[in-house]
């Protein structure tokens, strides 16, 4: 046998033994985050949960994404044009994008999807999102057919959308699950159970694979996603567990690799021995209290409002009982947005002390204190040891400062929410808001009287609508930011509600997560996440 067949013998069994060899496994990369309250639901057009939207960033694309640094990119939208007059929006979808189920996303399931958001029978606390959309808010109103709303499909591969008017924030709005759009033929399908697991299809980085009461949410990669080649996470846990010391401790097991919150009672202790992986950073959102407008003593009386506010040492409640980054506010709009400045009352220059004495003052007028009716209220908010820890302070504050006698009201999430949004509590309930982009209207919208179940409080004040509306049409940046400062004002000398405390995200995040960047947002999508072996 000569040299080369000898070689050429050797080479095909090293060959064979390569191919009879099985190749090596990839390890299955499976992230597991905490969530807090186990959501309330899944429809991207019917929730309204901070819960629920961070399984709804993975499950589904809007016409833009957030990167999860604080920025966007085109989305289920690749480009989009603008007309020259503003109001006329045309998005060109990606030709590649699937549902979930491998169904192509066309233009005519945006269509649907947005009239089914602001349609009333979907009942959503987020119709008003949309209603700079021509028609939007007729629809809402019964006063016009969903068809008659400002979107078309102009072929399978572009949605065109139509505003009443120019609206420079529009596209900062178009990343949030309001915006998303639903499969068609999967909602015609299933009816309400299209939201159920082995029912839903979407069109994000991920699919859902399992959601299970009081447990957890489980999804997997979605292979038809448009990006799914840079996805790196193959499974995401989204465990509900809205006591956070029992989260904590399961990160501390190694259990989670995100917490959604951190406990106040443990922040100290975690900042101490667990610095490397505690992660605090400015978050876009108000902490506040709401009074309910819709009842009596609250609906007309002012004065009594403002002594409650008044009497809150928000010094002592966001650095002494939370101390984890929150600034005392006494404004509803937080910091941080380019080109507006909250307005600054009066009494916000005062000192804890002045702010009393005249609560006090405000308190008699009102009819209540000494030598007038004794003032019971009742404090209602959802299972939280954090905001447990805020209502006990602003009880004490309260009953030590005025004499009022306070009862604390906790319900779990989703029983609070129907609660809050009904306006069924009794006087006032624990509310927080986080801006859904960075503008002010993402506040401000919410005291409209118009918007429903959203409005915090019930405040209707014609007035503030004006204002709030002449500033949506304006074609002046200046004038429109001068207005809504003139109607951030206005509700805050109403006291519509009890502003707070900033928020802060705090969260855990174990060193094997690669990825994470702190954001205003607080957006972290699993598909720009990664976990080192």
């Amino acid at each position: 046998m000569t040299r080369m067949a000898i070689h050429l013998r050797r080479l095909a069994l090293v060959a064979m033994i390569c191919l009879a060899a099985p190749l090596p496994a990839f390890a299955e990369k499976v992230l597991h985050r905490g969530n807090g309250a186990e959501p309330e639901t899944l429809d991207p057009h019917k929730s309204s949960g901070v819960p629920e939207s961070w399984i709804q960033y993975d499950l589904f694309e809007g016409l833009l994404t957030p990167d999860g640094k604080g920025g966007f990119l085109p989305g289920a939208a690749e480009r989009w044009e603008v007309s020259a007059d503003g109001t006329v929006y045309t998005f060109h979808l990606r030709r590649n994008a699937k549902w979930s189920d491998g169904t192509p996303v066309t233009a005519a399931d945006w269509v649907f999807s947005w009239r089914r958001a602001v349609a009333p029978a979907t009942a959503s606390d987020y119709a008003f999102y949309l209603w700079r959309v021509k028609n939007a808010e007729d629809v809402t109103f019964g006063k016009k057919k969903p068809e008659e709303m400002g979107v078309r499909a102009v072929d399978d591969h572009t949605f065109e959308v139509t505003l009443v008017g120019p609206t420079p924030y529009f596209p900062k709005i178009l990343h949030h699950h309001a915006s998303y759009a639903l499969s068609k033929a999967n909602v015609e399908k299933y009816g309400d159970d299209f939201i159920r697991p082995g029912n839903l299809v979407s069109n994000g980085a991920y699919r859902l694979a399992e959601s299970v009461p009081q447990s957890h949410v489980k999804l997997v990669k979605n292979p038809y996603f448009h990006d799914a080649a840079e996805v790196r996470i193959d499974t995401v846990y989204f465990y509900n567990t809205e006591n956070l010391d029992t989260e904590l401790r399961r990160f501390r097991a190694g259990e989670l690799h995100l917490t959604y919150e951190v406990p106040v009672t443990q922040t100290k202790l975690v900042k101490e021995t667990m610095a490397a992986d505690y992660r605090s950073a400015p978050y876009f959102g108000s902490h506040f209290y709401a009074p309910n407008l819709t009842k009596e003593p609250w609906k007309s009386n002012r004065d009594l409002r403002l002594a409650l506010s008044l009497a809150l040492d928000r010094d002592v409640l966001a650095e002494k009982i939370m101390g984890q980054g929150e600034k005392g506010i006494f404004s509803f709009v937080p910091p941080g947005i380019a080109d507006y400045q909250p307005p600054v009352m009066e009494w916000a220059g005062w000192t804890q002390a002045q702010r009393e004495a005249r609560a006090k003052e405000l308190l008699q007028k009102a009819g209540y204190g000494p030598g007038g009716k004794p003032l019971e209220l009742e404090v209602l908010y959802n299972t939280s040891e954090n905001h447990r820890k805020v209502a006990i302070a602003a009880a004490s504050m309260w009953q030590s400062k005025l004499g009022v006698k306070v009862t604390l009201n906790n319900q779990e999430w989703k029983v609070f929410l129907n609660t809050r949004d009904e306006k069924a509590f009794k006087d006032i309930v624990r509310h927080g808001w986080i801006g859904d982009y960075l503008d002010p209207y993402s506040f401000l919208e919410l005291l409209r009287s118009d918007v429903g179940q959203q409005n915090p409080t019930g405040y209707a004040n014609p007035d503030y609508d004006r204002l709030v509306r002449e500033a949506n049409n304006s074609l002046d940046p200046a004038r429109r930011t001068a207005l809504l400062q003139q109607a951030e004002k206005l509700a805050l000398e109403d006291v519509a509600l009890i502003p707070l405390m900033t928020y802060a995200s705090q969260h855990m995040v174990s060193p094997k997560v690669v990825g994470w960047t702190d954001n205003l947002l607080d957006l972290h999508p699993s598909r720009f996440l990664d976990l080192k072996d």
